[in-house]
């Protein structure tokens, strides 16, 4: 990849986290600010992003546009986009769809929890794949050289008291979770979080992808998320059976 182009990706990148002013970026990347000026720029004529009155970038109608439309084209959203939100009218929590692609799992679709409550995750976001629900499910349902694959690069420090932190101790949970055929996050990535996921599958058995319903402990801890298990895993099947 050019210099050029990482550089615009790493931009679109920060300004899609939050809106950003020429100072924020040029400290980010610590460059001069007339070299990220008129790179910024050129990612505003081109749509990728907008300046507004209030001297910050923020993501632009082009960029929105396209990822709108690549979306569109994922046959599991697609397919799994009514099931997601009758799941949702059913139990109300956040609800997440993530799926396979290449070496990362990414999140392509999200059903926001009805009380209001917020998670860091969006749609396009990879997924750290070892102290994730979705992640650890898809992992278990994968060829270990396939896994070793998805794994590669994985920094194994600990973000909380439940981080799984060496590969030995997530395969180990990987069995479990392939014989139960469910997976759960116990406060692995964000200590206040959990949630349960399942596995979605094609006809011939190959992981595509994997649902999940999340909550904040305080709302719902683990106990009372897996009163929803056979819900979800009902869903899970209904999805699989309609990608044919």
């Amino acid at each position: 990849m050019s210099q050029t182009i990482q550089r615009a990706t790493e931009l679109i990148e920060f300004i899609a986290e939050a809106p950003r002013t020429l100072a924020d970026c040029a400290a980010r990347f610590d460059s001069h600010r007339s070299t990220v000026f008129r790179q910024l720029q050129t990612l505003q004529q081109a749509g990728f992003l907008l300046h507004g009155s209030d001297s910050r970038y923020t993501i632009g109608p082009r960029i929105i546009s396209i990822a709108h439309e690549a979306l569109d084209h994922i046959d599991l959203r697609r397919v799994a986009h009514d099931e997601l939100r009758a799941l949702h009218s059913r139990v109300g929590n956040t609800i997440h769809l993530a799926q396979l692609l290449e070496d990362s799992i990414v999140y392509i679709d999200k059903v926001e929890d009805t009380n209001g409550v917020r998670m860091y995750s969006r749609i396009g976001k990879p997924v750290l794949p070892h102290c994730t629900g979705v992640g650890k499910v898809i992992l278990s349902r994968l060829p270990v050289q396939r896994r070793d694959e998805v794994l590669a690069g994985t920094d194994w420090s600990r973000h909380t008291p439940s981080t799984l932190t060496s590969r030995a101790a997530l395969d180990s949970q990987l069995e479990v979770i392939a014989e139960r055929g469910w997976g759960v996050d116990d406060g692995e990535f964000e200590d206040f979080m959990n949630c349960i996921a399942a596995p979605v599958s094609n006809s011939t058995g190959d992981i595509l992808g994997a649902i999940s319903i999340s909550s904040i402990r305080v709302v719902n801890d683990l106990d009372a998320l897996t009163a929803h298990v056979d819900e979800l895993l009902e869903t899970a099947a209904r999805i699989s059976r309609q990608l044919g």
